[in-house]
């Protein structure tokens, strides 16, 4: 089969899947506020109704600054930022200047770790709450499993920063962060409608 006849047939039959990249997105997506990043993301930025897991050797490199365009755009839609159990005081100045409406920022304070994943699923099934972030430890796969569903009946996205990774799970999309010369150094481990992986400097 040539090259045009393989082109015809792929515009012709929508049902296809083409492994490494998925034109019909069935889930909504928030722009993440990096180009290139976008580029690389499927749908063209962050799931929304989707557990994203963020893995980063420490704190403090800039793996809340990867968020905040995202932050940004939900708090003016009037919907509710929540912080599940943060390492760190939630500094206002800052979030402010990044065009947070510090109005609809939650920061919920678990004094256990069990207390973690139920606050989590009862924020993102509320639908009011378009993201909430939170910093376990550690969630089995029927916990995220859970946190994917309540993602989808509320509309929101779950951003999780655990100290150690799950298994294969049912996250949306799962990424690795580091620190960089110029910036953050970002790799793509897994995207739900597509097996591409990407790996990109951005300047933060």
């Amino acid at each position: 089969m040539n090259a045009n006849a393989l082109d015809q047939l792929l515009r012709s039959q929508t049902g296809i899947w083409r492994g490494l990249h998925s034109e019909h997105q069935a889930w909504p997506v928030i722009p993440s506020g990096f180009a290139e990043l976008d580029a690389s993301l499927p749908g063209g930025g962050w799931p929304l109704s989707g557990v994203l897991e963020i893995f980063s050797p420490c704190l403090g490199i800039g793996e809340l600054s990867l968020l905040l365009p995202a932050m940004s755009y939900i708090t003016q839609t009037k919907r509710w930022i929540a912080w599940i159990a943060p390492p760190q005081q939630a500094y206002a100045p800052a979030l402010a200047q990044a065009g947070i409406d510090l109005a609809y920022l939650l920061v919920v304070d678990c004094r256990q770790e069990a207390d973690i994943p139920w606050s989590l699923e009862k924020l993102l099934r509320s639908g009011r709450c378009g993201m909430a972030l939170a910093w376990p430890r550690r969630l089995s796969d029927h916990q995220i499993r859970r946190l994917q569903l309540a993602a989808e009946a509320g509309s929101a996205l779950a951003v999780l920063y655990p100290k150690q990774p799950s298994g294969a799970g049912y996250t949306a999309l799962r990424l690795e962060i580091k620190p960089a010369e110029t910036g953050l150094a970002l790799h793509i481990l897994k995207a739900r409608g597509s097996l591409q992986r990407a790996s990109l400097i951005l300047p933060l």
